[in-house]
């Protein structure tokens, strides 16, 4: 019998190059492909897959989202792709669910492909979807405050560290973070991050920006209401007047 499998993922090429990579195993059937959280859900429902590999940082739902929305019922076996912090990458070494951490070659993925399988094979029961279940349940809050991200730079992965960085800025779906003359784009949206960002650290100071409160030399008021920011190595910012309740925050009342 095959071992039915989706594929879920925001990127198209992303989805590509797994159903290439699947290709070279024929024991497996791709029954399906999702672009986010909430049509894999969908897709999971209608077609009961035995496998997926699934995104973590996606739009609508993430990877969390969707699985923890399908709490109560069987789970799937999971391959996480993933470009997820440390922490994450630590239980899913210790779970009985393996991960691919982009970028990734064909060998590191046929040996995470016949993972998955032999745990499609080898389920006995509702045994493999309690184990996900605890190792979801440790990977949600509490967990240990953020320290640094992992970002793709040049075909690797580069862990940028909190206190390294200057500002953050939105670009779509993704932002830039700013390290002096260096920045990183991380695909997480603004919002997304403000979330995991420490408070005491970082200030948002508009719809589009966050910064690190201790690279602020100056704050200087504006006619129109709002604070032009500048940095200790001299980029100006603004606080927008939306976010003039921020500016306890900046060491300014």
């Amino acid at each position: 019998m095959s071992v039915r499998v989706l594929i879920v993922d925001d990127e198209a090429l992303a989805r590509d190059r797994l159903r290439q990579l699947l290709a070279s195993h024929p024991e497996v059937e791709i029954v399906g492909e999702a672009g986010d959280g909430k049509e894999a859900l969908t897709v999971i429902r209608d077609c009961t897959p035995d496998l997926v590999f699934l995104d973590i940082q996606m739009p609508e739902l993430d990877g969390f989202e969707m699985l923890e929305a399908l709490r109560g019922r069987p789970l799937p076996v999971i391959v996480f792709v993933t470009a997820h912090n440390e922490f994450a990458l630590r239980a899913f070494e210790v779970h009985a669910v393996d991960y691919l951490l982009k970028p990734f070659d064909r060998e590191r993925f046929d040996a995470a492909c016949r993972h998955a399988i032999l745990q499609v094979r080898n389920r006995e029961s509702d045994h493999a979807s309690e184990g996900q279940a605890a190792m979801l349940a440790e990977l949600r809050p509490p967990a240990r405050p953020l320290e640094r991200l992992a970002v793709k730079s040049g075909g690797e992965i580069v862990w940028v560290g909190l206190n390294d960085i200057d500002w953050i800025a939105s670009a779509d779906n993704y932002v830039e973070l700013h390290l002096d003359a260096k920045s990183y784009l991380l695909r997480e949206t603004l919002n997304a991050l403000e979330e995991r960002l420490p408070p005491d650290r970082f200030v948002r100071i508009s719809r589009s920006t966050i910064v690190n409160r201790e690279r602020v030399r100056s704050l200087r008021r504006m006619l129109h209401g709002g604070y032009e920011v500048t940095l200790h190595n001299g980029t100006r910012l603004t606080l927008s007047r939306r976010f003039r309740g921020r500016l306890p925050q900046l060491g300014l009342s």
